[in-house]
C-alpha cells in the first residue's frame, strides 16, 4: 500500500515531467487548489488542470526546485520546497499542504512569502 507521502512525491515527479494526466489521478473530483496569497481558490479537477496547462505563467521566470522533502504521512502531508529563480538566485523556501481523503488529495494549498514571490516576477 502506498502511503500519502509517497503519493505526494509521485505527484512532484509528475510535475517535473509535465505529466498532468498522471498527476490529477491522485486528486478527488471536487478538490480545491489554493495559490499563494490564500485568497485565490480553484475548485475541481478541470480548474486545476487549466492551471497546470499554464504553469509556466504562474511560476517566476527560471523557477527551479533545488530540494524537496515531505513531512507527515496520514491525512496531511507538507512539502517543504527549496527553490530559486532568475531574480531569487540565492534561493528560498515555500510549503505546500496536501490534505487527503483516503489516498486522494482533496486540497492543495501553497504557502509562500508573497512579497518575495511578487518580486521574483
Amino acid at each position: 500500500m502506498t502511503n500519502n507521502a509517497e503519493i505526494v512525491k509521485r505527484g512532484w515527479e509528475a510535475v517535473a515531467r509535465g505529466d498532468w494526466d498522471t498527476l490529477i489521478t491522485d486528486y478527488t473530483d471536487d478538490m480545491i487548489f489554493v495559490v499563494p496569497g490564500q485568497s485565490d481558490v480553484h475548485e475541481g479537477k478541470a480548474a486545476f488542470r487549466s492551471i497546470l496547462e499554464n504553469l509556466g505563467a504562474a511560476l517566476p521566470p527560471g523557477f527551479e526546485i533545488s530540494s524537496l522533502r515531505q513531512i507527515g504521512n496520514e491525512e496531511e502531508v507538507v512539502s517543504i520546497v527549496e527553490w530559486k529563480s532568475e531574480k531569487v538566485t540565492d534561493g528560498s523556501q515555500l510549503a505546500v499542504l496536501f490534505k487527503f481523503t483516503g489516498d486522494k488529495v482533496h486540497e492543495e494549498r501553497w504557502f509562500v512569502d508573497t512579497e518575495q514571490w511578487k518580486a521574483a516576477f
